[in-house]
């Protein structure tokens, strides 16, 4: 904000007339004890008395005129003075007058300035809000052109598009003719196969029905298979039958984590071969049968190391295959047995326990259909 001071400086000229007033007086008094000394002193001066006396009348005389000049001029001085101090008094008044006006353009100025200033940050925000309209409208600009220059791509994309939707369309439709064609064909195709499928249908019926025949026929030698090894192996809690199935705990055939077979072993398993070769001589010629052999682990990680196995599905074929080499060392016919291992993947018992993983490491011997 701009501002004006203006102060009141003292005015010295009084003070100076009166300073001039005294040193007039003064200047006076040292003349007459001047003249006063030097007369003295001369008129007890007998060799020239005389004429210092004329002397001194004569300076006397030129010193009263000089001092009634002086006093004139004292008293013009005065009145010169008083004039002066008049006009002093004059101009101070003036002074003060014009002070005060003086204060009230100051306070004047200090509102234009104020309001001034007030004005310039009003338009400073009007500037802002003027600048910040521009610039949304600069966007608005520059997304209007944007926008312009993609329609054009648009356009340009779209014509690109009905052009591949034309091109494809005409594909579309020779691809048709074609699949017309080749569904005429399949037609007239699956007309024919429709009566060769009634034939298929025909014999595959007539092998089922023998199938189920067949399988009804081994049926009836399952039970008395499972009932003859009862009887050979006697009473054993590590052997039974589970359903269509006869289950031979491995800890009885193999040593922990081994797949030769042990001598108590290979006892059991002659006495299961009896049984098979006695079978044998019961079952029609016509009923074609297997022995599936089906080894089982349990989920105990094979250490690290072990020769000829990596894992307990190689483990439990290698089993399976060992009981079945031995049957048919006991005499069974080869082709009747067939091996096969599953490693830990269909446990009988869930849990962790020692129990548990005893009974799933087994031999399962099934009598069934090829």
């Amino acid at each position: 904000m701009l501002k004006l001071r203006y102060r009141n400086k003292p005015n010295a000229w009084p003070g100076f007339v009166d300073l001039f007033s005294n040193l007039v007086i003064i200047l006076i008094f040292l003349l007459i004890v001047f003249v006063f000394l030097w007369t003295t002193t001369s008129v007890f001066n007998k060799s020239t008395g005389a004429r210092a006396v004329a002397d001194l009348k004569q300076i006397n005389a030129e010193q009263a005129q000089t001092i009634e000049q002086m006093v004139a001029d004292e008293r013009e001085a005065n009145y010169l003075l008083t004039r002066a101090r008049d006009e002093l008094l004059g101009l101070e008044q003036n002074n003060a007058e014009l002070n005060n006006e003086l204060v009230a353009i100051d306070t004047s100025i200090e509102d234009l300035v104020t309001a001034y200033e007030n004005k310039i940050q009003e338009l400073q925000q009007e500037m802002a809000g003027m600048q910040e309209t521009v610039d949304k409208l600069n966007v608005q600009i520059a997304q209007v052109k944007l926008d312009k220059e993609k329609t054009a791509e648009l356009e340009q994309e779209r014509k690109k598009l009905q052009d591949e939707m034309t091109a494809q369309r005409a594909a579309l439709q020779d691809q048709l003719a074609k699949l017309q064609a080749a569904l005429d064909a399949a037609e007239e195709k699956s007309r024919k196969q429709e009566i060769q499928y009634v034939e298929m249908s025909t014999r595959l019926n007539r092998a089922l029905a023998d199938k189920i025949a067949e399988l009804n026929d081994v049926a009836k030698y399952q039970s008395e298979f499972y009932k003859g090894i009862k009887l050979a192996l006697g009473e054993r809690t590590t052997i039974h039958d589970d359903g269509d199935r006869f289950i031979v705990n491995s800890d009885i055939l193999f040593p922990s984590g081994s797949y030769k077979l042990s001598a108590e072993g290979k006892k059991q398993l002659h006495l299961i071969a009896n049984v098979i070769k006695d079978m044998e001589d019961k079952i029609p010629t016509n009923i074609n049968w297997i022995i599936r052999v089906d080894g089982h682990t349990d989920n105990e990680m094979v250490i690290p190391g072990t020769a000829n196995y990596k894992n307990n599905t190689e483990l439990s074929f290698l089993r399976a295959a060992a009981v079945a080499r031995e049957l048919t060392n006991a005499g069974v016919a080869k082709r009747r047995l067939v091996p096969s291992g599953f490693g830990d993947m269909y446990p009988v018992a869930l849990g962790n326990d020692k129990a548990s993983l005893q009974k799933n490491r087994r031999i399962e011997l099934q009598l069934t259909n090829p």
